[in-house]
């Protein structure tokens, strides 16, 4: 094929952008199909190939009890915030809870809800966006002091700190955490990180002899300022990074924060607990 600028797909930091930042993605796909069928005799193509017998694969079973059936789980889904696994966002759905998503940039105010899921993304990209919307943050600060349940992966952390810093410049974050995110040059954590609960976990079935918990982590940020010796962490960090290359899971009041990206899959069943403990704080607070 012919070399073209128009076909070039852009790139940051961690790799592609993501499809929610990619507002001309359609319009790209469809010059590369144009393309496409220009220069490839795409019957040709296919007469060549060789059809292969696939086996079909046992759909998902439907959840004919929903345990959190009225639970609320609000999650910014946004330019900024856009990382979920679709499985595990459709896992809660199964389970009963409703996602309510919201724009961190443009929203002045939360939703409704019972907890919030403050998943990763780009927030060093927006973040002169993020300390404008001052009443948003303010709003997340405060659900998280009066007890609100909330977790947080990588950039939902980094939303969480007193600030973050990228390119020379700071902006304000919503400052429950106790510590300043900055940006580097190179990853500070990347790669498959295994985990063992210390026994301080808030989230309901905590055992400090369980298995080991495995996910990922991949973040160029890193945590300064972050006084250890006051802190409590759900994660001892056996392989990887986290927090400080010994500990994830910053934990304050009903507020877990890790670099850690969880998956629900194996003995790692977070969704359940996450909306367990949602739950627990929702009763806590009923009169």
């Amino acid at each position: 094929m012919a070399a073209d600028p128009q076909m070039v797909i852009d790139e940051r930091h961690l790799g592609l952008k993501p499809s929610n930042e990619q507002s001309q993605a359609e319009a790209k796909i469809n010059y590369l199909a144009e393309v496409l069928e220009r220069q490839i005799d795409i019957e040709q193509l296919l007469e060549s190939t060789v059809r292969a017998q696939v086996q079909a694969l046992p759909s998902n079973a439907v959840e004919t009890v929903q345990p959190f059936a009225g639970l609320r789980i609000g999650y910014p889904a946004d330019t900024a915030f856009g990382f979920y696994y679709p499985d595990d966002m459709q896992a809660m759905q199964r389970l009963g809870a409703e996602l309510l998503p919201f724009d961190s940039l443009h929203d002045s105010h939360l939703p409704a809800v019972d907890g919030l899921f403050l998943g990763g993304g780009f927030p060093e990209t927006a973040m002169v966006e993020l300390e404008a919307n001052q009443p948003l943050l303010t709003e997340i600060k405060a659900f998280i002091e009066a007890g609100g349940p909330v977790y947080a992966e990588c950039g939902g952390l980094m939303l969480l700190c007193r600030t973050l810093t990228w390119q020379g410049k700071t902006c304000r974050m919503a400052a429950v955490i106790p510590a300043d995110a900055v940006m580097h040059e190179k990853p500070q954590g990347r790669g498959y990180i295994r985990l063992r609960e210390t026994g301080a976990m808030p989230w309901p079935g905590a055992k400090t002899d369980a298995a080991p918990i495995h996910a990922h982590e991949f973040h160029y940020s890193a945590l300064q300022g972050l006084d250890l010796a006051a802190c409590t962490f759900a994660y001892r960090v056996e392989r990887g990074t986290g927090i400080d290359g010994e500990h994830d899971g910053y934990i304050y009041k009903n507020l877990l924060a890790n670099y850690a990206h969880m998956r629900s899959v194996g003995g790692n069943r977070w969704v359940e607990r996450f909306l367990s403990h949602v739950r627990s704080c929702s009763r806590a607070e009923a009169p």
